[in-house]
């Protein structure tokens, strides 16, 4: 795919999430209109934990419009959730999935210059969202995580606008084959070292790989996919 639709902006303010009320921005409204995209992200959106989400490498979450009717016909008893905005996205697309597209695509959309950085590692703030204790897991495991996007060059964005596929530097790396190495095909010792030497990683998952290649082992998920006690 060399296209993709801009189908709806989202953005949204930080609220209280779940029983003890965590602080958190996943609660994106719809945008009517255009709406500026800097390095750091939308125009007034938030997020409740700087740390983990948000931020340059992290700046616009793109979620595939396609995977709703999958959860919501794997979890008929969530169905109602699962529309655009479920998962905190910032830009809901048309006609692409995590197959489609690779780490380090450039992608032009609207006024602005976008490269994908990375694939959503979800959290537990997922589980709150849904009211299930193993979403987070669920997202890990079906792949169905989204992306995110670097905004290489600041501009306005709105619905009904194109993405045209500028440049694709590693179209061996997409963000399906990723996320398999990350949590399925977790010591291949080959893809690590080929994963690890790819120019623009983030740093965090360059030095994921690199652990995994020096320990052999695989990092431990629990405490950002279970919710905390």
């Amino acid at each position: 795919m060399t296209t993709f639709t801009l189908l709806e902006l989202r953005r949204g303010k930080v609220r209280p999430l779940g029983p003890k009320g965590v602080s958190s921005g996943i609660f994106k409204e719809r945008v009517e209109g255009a709406l500026k995209a800097t390095p750091d992200g939308l125009e007034g959106d938030e997020q409740g934990d700087r740390r983990h989400h948000g931020g340059p490498e992290k700046a616009l979450h793109a979620y595939p419009a396609c995977h709703y009717a999958a959860w919501a016909g794997e979890l008929p008893e969530q169905a109602e959730l699962f529309r655009p905005g479920a998962f905190g996205e910032n830009l809901v697309v048309g006609g692409l999935s995590e197959e489609d597209l690779c780490l380090g695509d450039r992608w032009s959309l609207g006024g602005c210059l976008l490269e994908v950085s990375q694939g959503r590692q979800p959290c537990w703030r997922l589980n709150l969202r849904f009211g299930r204790r193993d979403m987070a897991r669920l997202v890990q495991q079906s792949g169905r995580s989204g992306w995110y996007f670097r905004v290489l060059r600041a501009g306005v964005l709105q619905a009904g606008d194109v993405g045209h596929l500028e440049a694709r530097p590693n179209p061996r790396w997409t963000i399906q084959r990723t996320t398999t190495l990350l949590y399925r095909d977790c010591l291949n010792q080959a893809a690590l070292a080929e994963f690890a030497a790819l120019p623009g990683l983030p740093e965090s998952w360059r030095q994921l790989a690199e652990k995994r290649l020096s320990s052999g082992q695989t990092e431990d998920w629990s405490r950002r996919i279970e919710t905390p006690a």
